[in-house]
């Protein structure tokens, strides 16, 4: 049973930075498509990066320019560097993953259409 797991969630303050990190274990399957998540108080869940097993990425227009994807060298992990951050970044994020791509881009996909998730770790924006 694979598992995901987030980390690198915590309080900063505006302006500040984190690299949150996504590992898998108990799989050596490889995820054709891996993606950052993330869902505020009230709000739906909402996909702000993703990245395909050849490296190809996507970034939303509202994070572009502050944050970056990238895969990680070991299986199925993966990071998310995040610069400048404002109290709008404030959710939990998660990492998602899909076994399968059928060519397309990693944008292609929905949240529904990811069958793996990490529990979430939580990133708080504040001064």
């Amino acid at each position: 049973q694979v598992q995901f797991v987030e980390s690198g969630g915590g309080l900063v303050k505006p302006g500040g930075s984190l690299r949150l990190s996504c590992a898998a274990s108990g799989s050596t399957l490889d995820y054709a498509i891996l993606g950052w998540f993330r869902q505020g108080p009230g709000q739906e869940r909402e996909r702000i990066a993703c990245v395909g097993i050849h490296g190809g990425t996507y970034i939303i227009d509202s994070v572009k320019g502050r944050f970056t994807i990238s895969r990680g060298s070991a299986k199925n992990s993966m990071y998310l560097q995040m610069h400048s951050l404002t109290p709008e970044d404030t959710a939990v994020y998660y990492c998602g993953a899909r076994r399968w791509s059928s060519g397309l881009g990693c944008e292609a996909y929905a949240p529904s259409e990811y069958a793996e998730w990490g529990q979430g770790t939580q990133v708080t924006v504040s001064s």
